[in-house]
């Protein structure tokens, strides 16, 4: 079950094909489907989160708690509206696409990908260009 929650006065359009795109992803990926949980919120919320939980005092689009255990994806998935609007202009691409490259971030960090390393974060865009590239 995939569940949108909204703390900032934004509204996802296509919840209905985004929760599709995103369990599509998950089964390719070798994984199955639990619960996961979006809160869509601005960057001063996201950023309490970052310093409470991460003890990161900066800004960030995504912030994920993952509860994943096996091959059964569960987690909460916090995005800044905000950020995403200001990397969308930075990267020069439209919202909704940046929009969808942290949804679904988010979801492969569940599948096991990491971005640490330079090597990782390169496989980790693949990845999120690839399943942009499906919702499409």
């Amino acid at each position: 079950m995939i569940s949108f929650n909204y703390e900032t006065p934004f509204q996802l359009d296509l919840e209905t094909p985004i929760s599709n795109w995103i369990e599509a992803t998950i089964l390719a990926e070798g994984y199955k489907l639990e619960e996961i949980n979006y809160i869509f919120c601005d960057d001063d919320y996201l950023h309490k989160l970052n310093v409470e939980f991460l003890n990161h005092d900066t800004l960030t689009d995504i912030i994920s708690f993952d509860y994943t255990m096996g091959k059964s994806v569960q987690g909460d998935i916090y995005i800044s509206v905000e950020r995403v609007k200001d990397n969308a202009k930075d990267f020069k691409v439209d919202f909704d696409t940046e929009l969808r490259r942290v949804i679904i971030h988010g979801v492969l960090h569940y599948c096991g990908y990491k971005d640490k390393t330079e090597e990782d974060a390169l496989i980790m865009r693949q990845k999120e260009e690839l399943y942009i590239a499906k919702f499409a």
